[in-house]
Formats: C-alpha cells, structure tokens, sequence
C-alpha cells in the first residue's frame, strides 16, 4: 500500500485539517518528521492494512516502509486528529498486532452453543519483511465446551517471529448456552384492574336525589 505525503512547518494544525490534510509524524531511534498526508487516502490506506502491515510512506520523493503506530481520534466526530507513523529498519524486529481470522462454522455452535470470541489479534516481535497480514484460524472442530490457545496460533505465523503473548491465552471457545429461566405466573405481581377503586367509591356515595 502507498501513501503520499508532505513535510510540513509550524503551521496551524487546524488550517492543514480545514484543507483536507492530516497532520502526521514519521519518527524512530534516528529521524523525527513531522508530515501531513491527505485525510482520505490515509483512510482508505488504514482500511485496507490496519497497524499491522507496512505502508510506503512517500514524503517528497523519499519513500519510507511504516507502521501507523498510533491514531488520535476525534471522539465525537470520529474523525482522526493526528497520526503517529514509525518508520521500520529493515534488520529490525518490530513488535506488531496480527488480526486473527476466524474461518468455518463450528460443530457445537450447530449443536446450540455460543461462540465466544476472546481475542481478535495476536502480538508477535518479527523483522518487517516478515510480517503477516492476518493469521487464519479454523474452527469447523469446536464443539461445546473445547477452546484454541494461542499456542494453537504458533504453527501458522512465519517461523520468524517470537509470540509475545501468553501461549495458554484462549482466544475463542464454544460455550454452553444459557439458560433462562422463565418466571412463574405465581411470583408474578398482582395485576391491577382498572377502575376497581372507582367502582368501590362509586358503591359508597350516596345516591342523587
């Protein structure tokens, strides 16, 4: 995926942002640039490969493999403010979240479980030539009561990589349903009938002469 974008000075952010440019920063160990990249295209790009896969970052002709490390979001417009790009060594492990893909139906969702997802995403240290953009993950054989770890996970992503989290981590399950229990109409409450005290009152008043 590319990406355009340009330097920019010590301008004000919201005049960039009122020109449909997001402010951005490409920064490591050794460069820190402030950028500004078009507030569409970035969104299209994030779309399509998220935090977990490189983007060529061109900025004035120089092109530079990132990770969108961070993006401030506007909360109530849900809109991004400023987005954090890191800018990848090609020796250098890097630590990143890889989506995990579930795919199949299971066995013991067909037989009434629940399928109960625990992690979306998987993080690992790997060189960037490596990085995967998603790991697959089967789970036509589980059935009520079975769960995948993310050891399960290990087999699947380049041998490269080093699994920074727990390995006995679940990361889905079929679970029992629930059962819901029905009240008894005996603990329900009494219900009220309509126009019982107007009547009640009514029989009490003295007749109209």
């Amino acid at each position: 995926m590319k990406l355009a974008a340009e330097k920019r000075g010590k301008g004000a952010l919201s005049d960039l942002r009122r020109n449909g440019r997001l402010p951005a920063v490409v920064y490591n160990r050794e460069i820190n640039v402030p950028v500004s990249v078009d507030v569409r295209a970035f969104d299209k790009a994030f779309r399509a490969v998220g935090s977990s896969s490189l983007i060529d970052l061109d900025v004035d002709g120089e092109v530079l493999s990132v990770l969108v490390k961070q993006v401030q979001m506007d909360k109530r417009r849900r809109e991004p403010l400023h987005v954090d790009f890191f800018a990848v060594s090609a020796n250098e492990p890097v630590v990143v979240h890889v989506p995990i893909e579930y795919v199949g139906s299971a066995v013991g969702v067909r037989a009434g479980g629940q399928f109960d997802v625990q992690r979306r995403e998987v993080t690992i240290s790997v060189l960037p030539r490596y990085i995967p953009n998603h790991v697959e993950v089967d789970v036509s054989d589980l059935e009520i009561g079975s769960s995948l770890h993310v050891s399960d996970l290990v087999a699947k992503l380049p041998s490269e990589a080093q699994v920074m989290d727990d390995l006995e981590l679940a990361i889905v399950a079929v679970v029992p349903p629930r059962v819901v229990e029905e009240e008894e109409a005996a603990e329900a409450a009494e219900p009220e009938v309509v126009g019982e005290k107007e009547d009640e009152e009514a029989e009490g008043e003295p007749a109209e002469e």
